[in-house]
């Protein structure tokens, strides 16, 4: 979990301060690291105000000063990694600043640097760090030195204009003492009000152990060696009836049972002595039945972090678990049911795909059997005739007989008729050809899935995707649907081919009903692929149909929830789980109704095949048994 900006900085604090300063009690903690977070404070201050006077050749006596504060508060800084007290230190620091701001006035003799607020600091720290009595000598110091050296080194007078300005940033200064001392004071009086909580909550000890006995849970409390402190009722009774013995106090209560389950608990216990926290699910065999029991066992930590015992909590969570054991029950029929579901509409779409291609072909076939009929082949014929008469005076007949010097024209036509036949034939025949490679093509796809079923294969994905678009490739142009494919290279999947086949045609399918509700001409469907975030593919099916309300997008996926007149609310469902099957989610987002939508699919990239599992001859892909059965 990130941290604050705050705990961020603490931390870095801590970082300057010694072992014994960050394990001291929280008022000796809060003076180091003011301590510290003041010194490097003031140590960039110096330095900053050092390369300025350098900069602007400035006094070298201030100079000096500046140098010998900066060793002070870097030297400071080095030794609360080893000092076990702040005392000393804050002394050095408050003399440090007081000696540093009464060397600057008096040096550079300027009334703004007298009466600068920084010399608020001398209050502050010497009252937070030493207490108020020493905190009123250096707030003295400051004060008598603003108010009354100042103006005598200075201007040699006490009746200069600037005057009154010295006398209130004295005052001040006292009053800033005297405001520290009121803090002091009233952090003393928080402090006695906390240990009469500390009384209070004592005695609510005891009801809080009234509290434990009363819950049903399990809670065990035990000392570091493994032995029991006490135990609620709900564990006595619970070890009762499991070790036919009572629980007492100052006995281990894991002595009694069989050498390999002792072992077991005992090392539960040692991992909570090392500072773990230990989650197990229990199965207890009771005379009645079979209890399971959710057990956490958590250290126990006195001062300084030590572990000092551990508590165990337990919870019968039997009723649970068994109503869990149904619903899986429940689970993988509705699975089953999908699957079925599934195959079946698949099936329904190739018959569509089949059937409309058979229509295609009986037309085809048709037009090619009344184009064989209409040939002009009985012309060619009687021509056959008309020159077998003529045979003995063919050269006569074609020059002066007026029918025989039509013949050659005639023939020609002839020809030409014949040659548009047979071009449109040939072009019915192709598209009967195609018809029936489309319906072969949609066959065999079929059955390479249906082979596939429950297996899980290295497929490269844009192949899969193209083979969910080529069962509608018929509905889009006749619909008028334009497709885009926008595919980024991505690296071969290990997925269950059926599985992701369901998934694709079902979203496919949703958009291209989407589409048609939209009655909008500019119809377009997109399939995106990609590579996502944290080792995963996404796959985008979007259309600009006619999209989802806000209210609707939470219960897409829901059991029995459908936007459509004639549908049934499983497709979404089914679609769902068989991404979670796949260790995948699916998603939608809309902006709303007619602005479209997009179905995303986002899947695992880094699986590898199980040992052993049997793959395809196929160069570098593979097929293994998918984690669920189909």
């Amino acid at each position: 979990m990130s941290q604050g900006p705050w705990a961020w900085f603490v931390a870095r604090l801590d970082g300057f301060l010694s072992e014994s300063l960050r394990q001291a009690s929280p008022l000796e903690l809060g003076r180091a690291r003011l301590l510290a977070g003041v010194c490097l404070g003031l140590l960039v201050c110096d330095t900053l105000i050092l390369a300025l006077m350098l900069l602007s050749q400035g006094p070298w006596s201030v100079i000096l000063v500046g140098v010998v504060c900066a060793v002070g508060f870097g030297g400071a800084l080095a030794l609360l990694r080893r000092s076990s007290s702040t005392r000393p230190l804050a002394l050095l620091l408050c003399s440090l600043v007081t000696a540093g701001m009464i060397n600057s006035t008096l040096q550079l003799r300027s009334l703004e640097v007298a009466t600068h607020a920084s010399v608020m600091l001398v209050p502050v720290l010497s009252v937070y760090l030493l207490g108020w009595r020493l905190g009123l000598l250096f707030s003295s110091l400051a004060s008598v030195n603003v108010g009354l050296v100042f103006p005598l080194y200075a201007w040699g007078s006490l009746s200069e204009p600037g005057q009154a300005l010295c006398i209130f940033a004295a005052l001040y200064v006292l009053c800033a003492w005297a405001v520290g001392w009121l803090f002091i004071s009233a952090r003393d009086e928080v402090q006695g009000r906390v240990e009469r909580t500390l009384r209070t909550l004592r005695e609510s000890e005891g009801k809080l152990v009234s509290l434990i006995e009363s819950t049903d849970d399990l809670v065990i409390s035990l000392d570091a060696q493994g032995r029991m402190v006490t135990a609620n009722d709900a564990a006595r009774q619970l070890f009762l009836r499991l070790m036919g013995r009572e629980l007492h106090t100052g006995e281990p209560p894991f002595s009694g049972l069989p050498l390999e389950e002792r072992a077991r608990w005992l090392g539960f216990l040692s991992q909570a002595v090392q500072g773990q926290r230990v989650r197990e699910e229990l199965r207890l065999p009771l005379k009645e039945r079979t209890l399971t029991v959710e057990l956490t066992i958590s250290p126990v930590r006195g001062e300084g972090e030590r572990v000092v015992g551990t508590t165990l909590f337990g919870r019968d969570i039997t009723t649970r678990k068994e109503a869990e054991a149904r619903l899986s029950e429940m689970h993988r029929n509705l699975l089953d049911v999908s699957r079925q579901a599934g195959m079946a509409e698949v099936a329904t779409e190739v018959l569509h795909n089949v059937g409309n291609a058979l229509n295609s072909v009986t037309v085809s076939a048709g037009l090619v059997t009344e184009r064989l009929h209409g040939l002009h082949v009985s012309g060619v014929s009687r021509t056959a005739e008309l020159l077998d008469v003529h045979a003995a005076e063919l050269v006569t007949f074609l020059t002066v007989d007026p029918r025989g010097r039509q013949l050659p024209a005639y023939l020609k036509e002839l020809a030409r008729t014949l040659a548009e036949e047979r071009e449109r034939a040939l072009e019915e025949m192709l598209t009967l050809s195609e018809s029936v490679r489309h319906m072969d093509t949609v066959v065999r796809m079929q059955q390479r899935h249906a082979r596939s079923s429950g297996m899980e294969e290295r497929l490269p994905v844009p192949e899969l995707l193209d083979d969910a678009l080529r069962l509608h490739a018929l509905f889009f142009e006749r619909e008028g649907i334009q497709l885009r494919r926008e595919y980024a290279p991505v690296p071969p999947l290990w997925v269950d081919r059926h599985k992701l086949l369901q998934i694709l045609f079902n979203l496919v399918s949703n958009a291209r009903h989407a589409l048609l509700e939209s009655g909008r001409p500019d119809k377009q469907l997109t399939l995106r692929l990609r590579p996502a975030a944290a080792g995963r593919l996404r796959i985008e099916v979007s259309d600009n149909g006619v999209g989802l309300a806000p209210e609707t997008l939470p219960r897409l996926f829901s059991p029995g929830f459908t936007t459509k007149k004639d549908g049934h609310g499983f497709g979404l469902h089914l679609s769902a789980l068989a991404a979670a099957e796949l260790h995948g989610s699916l998603s939608c987002t809309s902006a709303g109704v007619g602005q479209g939508a997009t179905f995303i699919l986002e899947l695992p990239t880094a699986s590898e095949p199980l040992a052993g599992a049997s793959g395809e001859d196929r160069p570098g892909l593979g097929r293994r048994p998918s984690p669920v059965g189909a």
